[in-house]
């Protein structure tokens, strides 16, 4: 029996965003491995072995994966979003490099899903409709001064900026310190976009500026998104639209 291994993105919280692709890999796999809420969020099958486990343990996860998979087994790594995106697929290729020859020769695929900053961007209007970038606001796999210094970077480059991760109980004050450094260098003026739980019931969007913000407003359900110095905000009795245009004058 061939093994395989699809590594597969579930989208932002509503199961009407997971691809097609997706769901027929899920209904493939005999095996489904993730971290325990991603897990949880496949429904049950009699013949579908779950492994769940602790959101620390990437690499365990994907040498796992990768085992079963040399063992003949049909596995899925699910995670939520894209898993590209600050997510599996990165991890279980750490995995591949560091390990034993053979698994090179297994059937790998990455499968694409809509990452929350897609997301999030799309439920406010188009804050990332010019140039943008991605920052994971984590320090547990990299050191805060390296966050610090894309901040600023991101900030001089006139990005639009879509932040990850931004505020847990055991980070409570990383995210204090990126509004500051935000205020500093972009100015109090600066749209910013707390999103959290998208396309779940439990969804909440609010639009404020880096002036009003605090650090309170997000925790890591949230997605933050600060808009570049084009970015423009359309006030409406239903709600503001937040966008950036797609050119900037000359």
């Amino acid at each position: 029996m061939s093994g395989w291994i699809a590594v597969a993105g579930l989208g932002p919280g509503s199961a009407t965003l997971i691809t097609p692709e997706v769901s027929a890999a899920l209904a493939r796999a005999s095996d489904l491995v993730g971290y325990a809420p991603y897990v949880a969020r496949v429904d049950p099958r009699e013949d579908l072995v779950r492994h769940s486990s602790d959101n620390r343990v990437e690499l365990d996860r994907a040498a796992l994966a990768l085992d079963l998979a040399a063992r003949g087994r049909r596995v899925a790594i699910v995670s939520s979003g894209d898993p590209g995106v600050f997510a599996m697929a990165a991890a279980l290729f750490e995995a591949l490099e560091a390990g034993p020859a053979s698994w090179r020769t297994l059937d790998i695929q990455i499968l694409p899903g809509i990452t929350a900053m897609l997301a999030a961007s799309a439920r406010a209007g188009a804050p990332l409709g010019h140039d943008f970038c991605a920052i994971n606001l984590s320090d547990n796999l990299k050191p805060w001064s390296v966050i610090e210094r894309r901040l600023r970077l991101a900030a001089a480059a006139d990005f639009a900026m879509a932040f990850y991760n931004p505020r847990s109980r055991s980070r409570p004050d990383g995210f204090a310190r990126t509004l500051a450094i935000l205020r500093e260098s972009c100015g109090p003026e600066r749209p910013i976009l707390f999103a959290r739980a998208v396309t779940t019931p439990e969804e909440q969007l609010h639009v404020t500026t880096l002036g009003t913000a605090r650090a309170d407003m997000a925790d890591m359900r949230t997605m933050v998104i600060v808009g570049s110095s084009q970015t423009r905000i359309i006030e409406r009795p239903i709600g503001p639209i937040l966008y950036t245009p797609r050119s900037i004058p000359a």
